[in-house]
């Protein structure tokens, strides 16, 4: 018998039992707290070891050995299967609590739904209206809790994440008050989490903010903006971040290693580990732990049929599509948010990486591994946000678009994906498999501890510490300064080949230097030293402020192991502009060829490979539309 755990908190603990044949497990049990022990270091060793600007992750040939060196006598206290944001975050909470830990991911690390969303840390003002409107306690729990984790995840990962301001078009008084009154309250329930105070601009503030914002929709005239802060991040980087962050403290982090079946105890049947196939060598290898935590995100249910083929479904897939436009769509630093559209969906424009992202929609899909966005879904976003537009909207100015699969908790009684809560959901359904389920980037934090508490009491496991995750900064967070783009300005050049093979100086400008700084903190200044000292200080597209020397770094120190690793989740490249990506391939496979030893027809087959990637985004570059909608020349 398997019994769903859903976890909301914030407000309250919610008790949660996993019930049956293997015995009670109770969330509510104390979990140890030991300052420290032999096995285990203090806060401040593991703060070290994160933020020493100087250290290398472990190779995959020692993760992999580390990984093949558990036996059933000597196993790893928790394999986690996915390298998602769930997956990394449980890696990291669980090396951080003195725990012999192992991750496998088949893919990369953020391959899959972590580097496709909408790039906000929320709190949920919809959950909030829901919450109001229908007296819903739970809903209420659920913002109280996740604006609580949009702090911490913005104070973890401060170069990757900061405070957006996004405006709310109000198009008579009774829209004002209704929108200055529920996000004031917005604040109010943030408390001490607060970003910023929200607030009121007139008719005219607005436009100067918002120079592109239409003064009249349809019949109705512009009656002000209501401006409120949400978080926004890296999604990507922050995942590999956190994988990274987990190797350095001593998890055994794999990509490319693909669980094929699971190892079960001959007598009581229970999960002891799992069969992994290394996708890059073809070896097989067999890992052996006291308990495995299952957050492989929308395939959760594929690996849960792995244990049992006929474990009911518990994923309901949700497809959220994205479209990235100019920088001109809107103004640096300035959001625009539409809470109804004409389906009563919300959509928004969000400056992000010197572009604009538009989106989303929400409707049921199929579990694919390379999602691709229809048309129809990308004309409805444009035709979405140009009602509130001064500007043409183009269909050709479609930079680049996406889908990703929200994995939402099944609920059986919701008609609709928009009406089942973004809550999470933990369980044991298979003796020593947890899985985790549902939830949302901005509580990956606690969604990765509660998992790992429930890991801990079914694997009956000794960490020497309680959870330590709230006050842990990633690898290149630590003491890192917004202004510290100046120092790789003022000491670094980027040394360039040109096409005749002279190494000439350049500057290393501003935008370069502040997007090494936002991209890799504190660690920046390791990759502007390759730029220099290495002759890699060309950029990779023009227009953009990627670096050659990214990709070296990246092989060297974030896991880099192909091209569409580094254009889509090292690099935003191929969720910016699908164009500038394709034509910066050739150079990125050339420096990882160098870098990992490719021959010829690697490079081929990963030229190949990268360009269909690339076919999925659907940009006008690549796209089929015929109907004449947004063409505007």
């Amino acid at each position: 018998m398997a019994t769903a755990i859903r976890l909301r908190r914030g407000l309250g603990a919610a008790v949660v039992a996993v019930a049956g044949g293997y015995g009670v497990l109770s969330l509510r049990d104390p979990i140890p707290n030991v300052a420290q022990s032999d096995r285990g270091e203090s806060f401040e060793t593991l703060r070290r070891k994160i933020s020493d600007v100087n250290a290398t992750v472990p190779s995959r040939r020692f993760q992999e050995s580390t990984l093949i060196g558990s036996t059933a006598a000597n196993p790893l206290d928790v394999l986690v299967v996915g390298g998602g944001a769930t997956g990394c975050g449980v890696a990291l909470d669980a090396v951080s609590r003195g725990l012999n830990v192992g991750l496998v991911e088949r893919e990369d690390f953020s391959s899959g739904t972590s580097s496709r969303s909408t790039k906000l840390i929320h709190g949920g003002v919809r959950y909030l209206e829901k919450a109001v409107f229908n007296l819903d306690y739970g809903q209420l729990k659920l913002v109280f809790h996740a604006l609580e984790e949009r702090k911490q995840v913005i104070d973890n990962a401060p170069h990757l994440c900061h405070a957006l301001p996004c405006m709310t078009p109000c198009f008579n008084w009774f829209e004002t008050v209704y929108y200055w009154f529920g996000l004031k309250f917005y604040d109010l329930v943030a408390g001490p989490r607060l970003l910023h105070l929200s607030r009121y601009y007139s008719v005219q503030e607005s436009v100067e903010l918002f120079p592109t914002l239409a003064k009249k929709v349809g019949d109705r005239n512009l009656n002000g903006t209501v401006v409120y802060y949400d978080g926004q991040m890296n999604d990507s980087r922050l995942n590999v971040g956190l994988a990274c962050s987990a190797a350095l403290a001593g998890a055994a982090v794999l990509n490319y290693a693909e669980v094929i079946t699971f190892l079960k105890d001959e007598v009581t049947g229970r999960i002891i580990g799992a069969r992994i196939r290394n996708n890059m060598s073809g070896k097989e290898f067999d890992t052996y732990a006291k308990v495995v935590v299952n957050a492989a995100g929308p395939f959760c249910d594929a690996v849960r049929r792995m244990a049992d083929k006929d474990a009911p479904a518990m994923i309901c897939p949700s497809s959220g599509v994205h479209i990235v436009l100019p920088d001109y769509y809107s103004p640096e630093g300035m959001g625009l948010i539409v809470p109804k559209t004409k389906d009563g969906r919300v959509v928004f424009m969000l400056p992000w990486l010197g572009r604009t992202v538009a989106g989303t929609t929400d409707s049921s899909t199929k579990i694919t591994m390379l999602p691709e966005p229809h048309e129809d879904e990308i004309q409805f976003i444009l035709d979405a946000i140009c009602d509130y537009l001064n500007v043409k909207v183009r269909r050709t100015d479609v930079l680049s678009a996406w889908s990703g699969i929200r994995p939402l908790a099944m609920d059986p009684s919701a008609k609709n994906t928009e009406s089942i809560s973004r809550d999470h959901v933990v369980c044991e359904d298979y003796p020593g498999l947890i899985t985790i389920s549902g939830g949302k980037w901005t509580t990956y934090r606690s969604m990765a501890e509660d998992a790992l508490d429930a890991a801990v009491k079914s694997g009956k496991l000794n960490p020497t510490n309680g959870c330590v995750t709230k006050r842990l900064r990633i690898a290149g967070g630590d003491e890192w300064d917004p202004a510290s783009f100046t120092v790789l300005a003022q000491q670094y050049v980027r040394m360039k080949k040109t096409h005749r093979g002279k190494v000439v100086p350049g500057v290393m400008d501003s935008a370069v230097a502040k997007h090494l700084a936002h991209s890799y903190g504190t660690l920046a200044q390791r990759v502007a030293a390759i730029a220099q000292n290495e002759n890699l200080g060309k950029r990779l597209a023009h227009g953009y402020p990627f670096l050659e020397a990214e990709v070296a770094y990246c092989a060297r120190n974030e896991y880099c192991e192909s091209a569409v690793d580094f254009i889509a989740r090292r690099s935003r490249i191929a969720f910016l502009d699908t164009d500038a990506a394709s034509r910066a391939l050739p150079r990125i496979i050339q420096i990882l060829a160098a870098e990992h030893q490719w021959d010829r027809s690697r490079e081929k087959a990963e030229l190949q490979k990268a360009k269909e990637f690339l076919q999925t985004f659907k940009s006008s570059k690549n796209a089929q539309f015929n109907d004449g909608k947004h063409t505007g020349s």
